[in-house]
């Protein structure tokens, strides 16, 4: 089909392309879809279960392993993944990155059935599990909610109504909150005191748990209507518990609960959680928007809403945003969209420059339909503008311009040789239409590595494949169409000529001829000298730096601590607040959330939270500008661990992609804790004595410190006592039993008995404290049913992976070392120790996590390829050209190499996308050439001749195309994402432009034998 004529005799058609491309881009920037970081599915969920007062070696037998071997029939699982605490299992699940989105929710209903089943199976007074596989959700607005002037409980009720009223924000998908401190009712009595006036715990307590209790009382019929009975009597505030008569006379009147105990209302003793922002006491909420929804919209709309209720903001609370992924997002696509205009002005100033300003606005307006009508296909595909997105129209800008370029080229050339502007549009896309499309094709299945990757961060960077297919795609279709009726309109008309007109005579095309003419005759030559070259930057290649993912230039540090493990909250809490105040007074910070006891919502998609632990705490930094960063952290962090020599520090970046954890680990796998414990303390040993690793610990932390009663069975028997209500005690007599609930609106109150606070501080006295002898009726001393109390050490957290114990060593390289280099050097002299039967070594951390993405993106590189081959192979019939058009991919790592060595930026995941997406360009640039010379020589002309003056041809293409593409890269090398790729694909593209001028004619005339005798008569 003779495109071009058509698009100029049937204008309408082609101005209707146009027009749809504009509308259709402009509708689609103000609609698409606005994130951060492309949104990629975690598929995990976490599973928690607790065994009250069981150790943590009972709850892996007796809980963790049941559940585990349920889940194992999945057929989905990939891992396994748990930790069995003292009282409490969590197992996490993780399935294959094959698991799409829509089919996960059904694998996590087969979870809730399989963990279901077995629940018959666990031991009593475990469970029942508790599936959460919102594991991943995004809360993307997250503020802090925070006062130092009114109450907790008066601040998590104003909460409570703010979360209300967001929810009916549209597009809110969920709100959460996190720090609340829950109120408590509490009864201080001491058994002295009950022994004196002879009263047991049941008349005690009888009347706090069924005083309160909601009954049926029926009802009557009135008038014809039934009206229900509803007794008065519950108990309505803290002076109505005190009154409660407990049932004995003292003289004639009867006891009641205050005369006997202290009543008092306050909050739980010791919080699963403390939250502060800024020192004053906090509430995190967490905002959630909608899948494929504008978040910058719902980041607005969620703002006018708070604005909205600012008359009902109590005096003396504030709300601090601490992370407003809108704010970011809007930023981000703001700074992007300005690199793309900058872009898209370099691309055309080129073309300006070296195509004259006729050729450079036709192609400048093709390259401009390009992204608009691609912008339109991100919101038609569902695609949203984000980092990954936007960058691939950046990394895609030059690749636009190249079908624009040939096809404006030959209609120049044409016209300049005095042939009519619609027979020139005819005879330049007829002759390259099949060839362009080809290569475009073969360009865009170089990405297609990163559309079959199935992990996690293949599926992050999927939409740079998507981009890149339609924004190439697109840029054909306008090549064939637009090109030729923009040059029907703008070049000029063609003057009176001949044939014999030269339009390559100029200095630089002669300049050119003589170089290509000196390496034809040197052909064995030069090939064999950039042959040794490629294998002296594959040898050099290993001294670039490697690394995975880099980190962002957001503003934001964590600071994460640990206490030794077994740590109580409240101890916890007090060095963090010395740390808080410490950080504070910087005036490099601009503000502290302080999280005692577990991590925050999940805010950002690579943020990983600590799951519940009390000796843990982490601080969320931001500071004023970024470049701070290392120096708060190397200044702050040598202070904290001076002062607090027990607590273990690391600090962690915001990460741009996916992955977490320790960026060094190796995992040990055996049964025996202790045997394993003894094998980790090696390997400690072994990365201790690299200068360049810090923060090096186990997963299993500490032994825990456990008080262990010697209970005397026959002594309690002849007391009357059972172990049960022995135990039962116990748990009143340290942290206080809850026994009723005390009904406030929507709220339930636990109501907690325990011991005055004098009596329950100090464990050296419990065996003096007197218990209840159910038997006996009557009050009885711990000393006589227990022979001793030991304070011993156990294991209080077991890490398992695939159903085996897990003990993982865990290490960071110090600021400004990589990782790779850093696990490069440690990994022999780890392999090196030896290990006993039943027990092995596996790596994780980054390593882990970049081996895992390149083997699934590698997996689907070889389906690229041979579709890249065959097409090559199907456009030329043959297969010697193959050969040429190929043969310049491998030398394009000399450019690549020097450019990483040059430049000091590490080769990462991004990087590796450089290369892979390098081979496409680089074939792109051959098959025209190599089609050129084809038609040339099949056109009669003396193949000498042929091959050169084809190669002087397409010189100017094949140099723009690189030139645009590497200029139009630029603005990425100031990405800290992107700059990786950028150098790769920068350097490498501009030695391999050298090489396919220079090279593919070469290589031309190796393998077609032709010599310079061949030439046509002069």
């Amino acid at each position: 089909m003779d495109f071009a004529r058509v698009s100029i005799q049937k204008p309408v058609l082609t101005w209707l392309l146009i027009l749809s491309s504009l509308l259709g881009g402009y509708w689609g920037f103000q609609n698409v879809g606005r994130l951060e970081d492309p949104a990629f599915t975690i598929k995990e969920a976490v599973l928690f279960t607790s065994y009250p007062g069981a150790s943590a070696e009972e709850v892996e037998r007796e809980v963790t392993d049941k559940i585990e071997a349920a889940i194992q029939r999945l057929d989905m699982v990939k891992e396994i993944r748990s930790q069995s605490y003292a009282g409490r299992s969590v197992i996490q699940v993780e399935l294959f990155g094959t698991a799409g989105p829509d089919v996960i929710p059904q694998i996590w209903d087969e979870l809730r059935r399989k963990v279901g089943d077995v629940q018959a199976m666990l031991p009593p007074g475990a469970g029942p599990t508790l599936v959460d596989d919102d594991f991943g959700d995004v809360y993307g607005l997250l503020y802090a909610v925070n006062s130092s002037q009114i109450e907790h409980a008066d601040l998590h009720r104003y909460v409570k109504r703010l979360k209300t009223q967001l929810m009916q924000v549209q597009d809110v998908a969920d709100v959460q909150i996190l720090g609340d401190i829950g109120e408590e009712l509490h009864i201080d009595v001491s058994p002295e005191q009950l022994a004196t006036f002879g009263i047991g715990p049941q008349e005690l307590l009888s009347g706090i748990v069924t005083q309160n209790a909601v009954t049926d009382a029926g009802g009557f019929q009135v008038g014809g209507r039934f009206a229900r009975l509803q007794p008065t009597g519950m108990y309505r505030d803290v002076d109505d518990l005190a009154d409660l008569p407990i049932g004995r006379k003292a003289g004639e009147a009867y006891l009641k609960l205050g005369d006997v105990s202290e009543v008092s209302r306050g909050y739980e003793e010791r919080p699963t959680r403390i939250v502060r922002y800024n020192g004053n006491d906090t509430i995190l909420l967490g905002v959630a928007g909608r899948p494929k929804v504008n978040i910058v919209e719902v980041g607005y709309r969620v703002e006018d809403r708070i604005n909205e209720l600012e008359t009902e903001r109590p005096l003396g609370v504030e709300i601090s945003p601490i992370y407003q992924q809108h704010s970011v997002v809007d930023e981000s696509v703001n700074g992007f969209v300005l690199n793309l205009a900058l872009s898209v002005l370099i691309v055309v100033g080129v073309l300006f420059i070296f195509m004259g300003w006729r050729s450079g606005l036709i192609v400048g307006v093709v390259l401009f339909l390009s992204v608009a009508a691609t912008v339109f296909g991100m919101k038609i595909l569902g695609i949203e503008m984000e980092r990954i997105s936007l960058g691939a129209l950046i990394i895609a800008m030059g690749m636009l311009v190249d079908n624009a370029i040939v096809v404006a080229e030959g209609m120049l050339v044409r016209v300049q040789r005095g042939i009519s502007k619609i027979e020139a549009a005819s005879e330049a896309v007829r002759s390259t239409w099949l060839p362009l499309l080809g290569a475009t094709v073969v360009g865009i299945l170089a990405f297609s590595g990163i559309g079959l990757s199935s992990d996690a961060t293949g599926e992050f960077t999927f939409s740079l494949f998507v981009v890149v297919t339609v924004s190439l795609l697109l840029s054909w279709v306008f090549a064939v169409t637009v090109t030729p009726l923009l040059g029907n309109y703008i070049l000029e008309k063609p003057k009176a000529q001949t044939e014999s007109v030269d339009p390559y005579k100029g200095v630089l095309y002669a300049v050119y001829r003589f170089v290509l003419k000196l390496t034809l005759r040197f052909k064995l030559v030069t090939v064999l000298i950039l042959t040794f070259m490629t294998l002296g930057s594959l040898v050099g290649f290993s001294k670039v730096k490697q690394s995975f993912f880099p980190d962002s230039n957001t503003p934001i540090f964590y600071l994460n601590a640990w206490q030794p493990y077994g740590a109580d909250i409240r101890a916890t809490d007090e060095i963090a607040r010395e740390v808080e105040q410490l950080l504070l007074e910087d005036e490099r910070i601009e503000s502290v959330a302080t999280l005692v006891g577990a991590g925050a919502q999940r805010f950002m998609l690579v943020y990983a939270p600590e799951l519940p632990d009390p000796s843990y705490v982490q601080f969320i930094v931001r500071t004023r500008a970024v470049e701070d960063i290392d120096a708060i952290i190397e200044e702050y962090v040598p202070k904290v661990e001076k002062s607090h020599p027990d607590l273990f520090v690391k600090t962690d970046r915001v990460r741009l992609g996916p992955g977490g954890g320790a960026k060094i680990e190796a995992r040990i796998i055996g049964s025996d804790a202790e045997r394993l414990r003894e094998i980790a303390g090696e390997v400690q040993a072994v990365l201790s004595q690299d200068d360049e690793l810090e923060a090096i610990r186990t997963n299993w932390r500490e032994l825990e410190p456990t008080l262990r009663p010697h209970f005397d069975t026959e002594r309690a028997q002849l007391q009357g006592l059972s172990r049960e209500d022995f135990i039962a005690q116990l748990k009143m007599l340290s942290e206080g039993s809850v026994f009723g609930m005390y009904r406030e609106n929507d709220e339930l109150l636990p109501i907690r008995v325990r011991l005055p606070q004098a009596d329950r501080e100090n464990p050296d006295e419990l065996s003096q404290r007197l218990i209840w002898s159910p038997g006996r009726s009557g009050w009885v001393p711990m000393e006589s049913v227990v022979s001793s109390i030991e304070l011993v050490s156990e294991e209080g957290l077991i890490h398992r992976k695939n159903r085996e114990r897990t003990l993982t060593v865990q290490a960071e390289p110090v600021a400004g070392v990589l990782a790779s280099a850093a696990f490069a050097r440690n990994r022999p002299l780890v392999e090196a120790i030896e290990l006993p039967d039943g027990y092995r070594l596996e790596w994780g951390g980054e390593y882990e996590s970049s081996t895992d993405a390149q083997k699934a993106l590698f997996a689907g590189l070889p389906v690229g390829y041979l579709g890249m081959l065959i097409i090559v192979i199907l456009l030329f019939g043959k297969v010697r050209q193959p050969i040429v058009v190929w043969s310049v991919v491998p030398m394009s790592v000399i450019g690549v190499t020097w450019g990483l060595l040059g430049t000091g930026v590490a080769f990462g995941f991004m990087a590796l996308l450089g290369i892979i997406s390098l081979t496409g360009m680089l074939l792109k640039n051959s098959i025209v050439l190599v089609d050129e010379i084809d038609a040339r020589i099949t056109s009669g002309q003396a193949r000498y001749d042929a091959l050169v003056e084809a190669s002087v041809s397409r010189a100017r293409p094949v140099v723009l195309a690189s030139v645009t593409t590497i200029l139009g890269m630029a603005p990425l090398v100031f990405d800290a994402f992107f700059i990786g790729m950028a150098i790769t694909i920068m350097a490498g593209l501009a030695f391999a432009t050298l090489l396919t001028l220079v090279v593919v004619p070469a290589v031309y005339s190796i393998l077609f034998r032709i010599r310079e005798t061949e030439r046509g008569s002069a």
